[in-house]
């Protein structure tokens, strides 16, 4: 298919997105913008969340990952599932006891002010970092296989996408994105579905014979079992429980959608199907790798990583299967970037200016502050989608799980410290030990060789982040009265 009828057809599909929203978003407002005014059906959000987690970093990098790592993500997935299930039976409850905005705020009714706004702000940076380099991933193959031919230069493609997102997130957030996110993670999952259809086709197997080849040639190994490796099984899964207990359970832009439910029981049944989904979808995508390694080297494609994808498909597929895989690729675009951008506008409002506390404020005041926030997010993350362009890696899911294990490690450190212990810190230097914490992490790491001879730190880093800044936490703590002992009762006062 021509690069021309390709983009019209991605110009179509936007347009539907830009009709939803101005559905979803008439008479809305911050409380609209922020929380869907806690209005959200649980199972929209259970499916539109599965676009969101997944991103178009597990759309190119997983499959791509497969020829050098086999199967062995399965490992991080059971720590996926262990970890859903702690946010569905710890922090969920204590978000909606509280009846939160910002679930930030915990740490302000439970350790201080300082504590509060170092833990958005680790937000901020985490989900800016980690958000615009996914979006620079999905925006670099739309270029390379698409607009580069169309004469169109790599800032003006970045620049219109983002121009296309805030179009349709500017007025209703949370409220329209519910929508969009559910429309396009149907978008993503019926892409690849076709394509591993199609390759199942091409190589003349079933699902069983295509298990088989894979296993002879290799590529359906899972376990690690060398104890010094960074993929080795235990680092893996108790790495992958606290990704997701920190990068759903404690980030802003998952958890917005999960409090937009009405009730305690929709947001946990809500995270328990996409649990479910989210496991055979990444099983799928998993086998959808082998695929594509099993037919790279028949069909003489000498992409590897991030590239053979987007290879196969505009080298050896039909037209129309070219077509279903840009919708994919532009439906997995979207949700990593529309929800991070909506996120990092509330938690920046609500969090860093205190916009719902602030009396001075009219409600029309409120509105054009949010706006001005929101589009400078839009400013940010086009300019870090340029940065990454210049500093691109072979494989960006490595980079984002590096940046996590760096800018999450404090979150989690934070609230367990806050859920686990019954301390009061000296809140002033709280500050100072979430900064800390990633700053010990880069030594460790720089200097792993000569303090754990063949060891190797991987995935792990995350968690020895948080014990840092947790071990930080309690040597400036104390213990107190009855309000220490029981932190989150006096957190329900």
């Amino acid at each position: 298919m021509s690069p021309a009828s390709l983009f019209a057809a991605i110009l179509v599909y936007f347009a539907l997105l830009l009709a939803v929203a101005w559905r979803t978003s008439r008479n809305a407002t911050n409380d609209s913008f922020f929380i869907g005014n806690k209005n959200s059906h649980w199972l929209l959000v259970a499916f539109g969340m599965v676009g969101t987690t997944l991103s178009g970093v597990t759309f190119i990098s997983v499959p791509g990952a497969v020829g050098r790592d086999g199967f062995g993500y399965l490992q991080i997935m059971l720590g996926y599932v262990l970890g859903y299930l702690t946010v569905v039976a710890v922090l969920l409850p204590l978000y909606y006891r509280l009846q939160l905005t910002s679930i930030y705020h915990y740490l302000d009714v439970r350790l201080g002010r300082r504590s509060y706004q170092s833990g958005a702000a680790f937000f901020i940076l985490s989900r800016t970092l980690g958000a615009s380099a996914r979006l620079y991933l999905v925006v670099n193959i739309l270029q390379a296989t698409l607009l580069e031919r169309l004469g169109v230069p790599f800032w003006a493609t970045a620049l219109v996408i983002l121009l296309m997102i805030l179009l349709y997130t500017y007025e209703g957030g949370v409220k329209t994105i519910v929508w969009t996110d559910t429309l396009q993670t149907a978008g993503m999952l019926t892409g690849l579905v076709a394509c591993t259809v199609f390759l199942l086709g091409a190589l003349d197997l079933d699902v069983a014979g295509a298990l088989a080849r894979m296993d002879a040639q290799g590529l359906s190994r899972v376990l690690t079992l060398d104890v010094d490796s960074p993929a080795y099984f235990w680092k893996q899964v108790v790495a992958g429980m606290f990704i997701t207990i920190a990068m759903t359970g404690m980030d802003q832009e998952m958890m917005q959608k999960n409090i937009s439910v009405r009730t305690l029981a929709g947001a946990q049944k809500n995270m328990l199907l996409l649990t479910l989904i989210l496991t055979g979808v990444l099983a799928l995508f998993l086998f959808l790798g082998g695929l594509l390694s099993l037919y790279a080297p028949l069909a003489g494609v000498a992409a590897r990583g991030d590239q053979l994808f987007p290879a196969v498909v505009m080298g050896h597929m039909p037209a129309l299967l070219q077509l279903v895989f840009f919708i994919a690729l532009v439906s997995a675009l979207f949700p990593s970037a529309d929800g991070a951008i909506t996120a990092l506008t509330a938690s920046f409002c609500i969090d860093m200016l205190g916009i719902a506390r602030r009396a001075d404020l009219t409600e029309a005041q409120r509105v054009r502050l949010r706006r001005r926030v929101h589009l400078g997010f839009c400013a940010l993350f086009l300019a870090l989608v340029l940065v990454f362009k210049w500093i691109a890696s072979a494989s960006m899911i490595g980079v984002i799980l590096k940046l996590a294990g760096y800018t999450y490690g404090p979150l989690l450190g934070l609230f367990a410290f806050g859920i686990l212990t019954q301390r009061k810190v000296n809140d002033r230097w709280v500050p100072l030990v979430a900064l800390a914490g990633p700053a010990l992490c880069w030594g460790i790491e720089l200097w792993q060789g000569a303090l754990f001879g063949a060891y190797r730190i991987g995935l792990e880093l995350l968690l020895v982040n948080g014990v840092l800044v947790m071990g930080g936490l309690f040597l400036i703590s104390r213990r107190s009265g009855q309000e220490a002992r029981y932190p989150l009762q006096c957190c329900q006062k």
